[in-house]
């Protein structure tokens, strides 16, 4: 895993990348809906409840930002959150 952190004028970028195996592309519109799983064999037990990234994308949102995926079958996933840079 791979984390990369973009500092702008008016904003902060943050990479999150893996090289795992991929989200599918048809299953790309979905992964921030809640109890969305890609693999629907898996269960509960071992594949969680489908939450966690709907909880990060209103934790990002809540804070004015945005999260957008990038995924390559075979090369793997890029998480892109933005948010505003706070002036202090």
């Amino acid at each position: 895993m791979r984390v990369i952190i973009i500092e702008e004028q008016h904003q902060v970028r943050l990479a999150v990348q893996d090289e795992g195996e991929g989200i599918p592309k048809e299953a790309l519109p979905f992964i921030f809906d809640r109890f969305f799983r890609v693999n629907k064999a898996r269960s509960r037990k071992d594949g969680g409840m489908g939450l966690g990234l709907a909880i990060v994308r209103q934790i990002v949102e809540a804070h004015g930002g945005t999260i957008k995926v990038e995924s390559d079958m075979g090369k793997g996933t890029t998480f892109w959150i933005t948010l505003p840079r706070m002036l202090v």
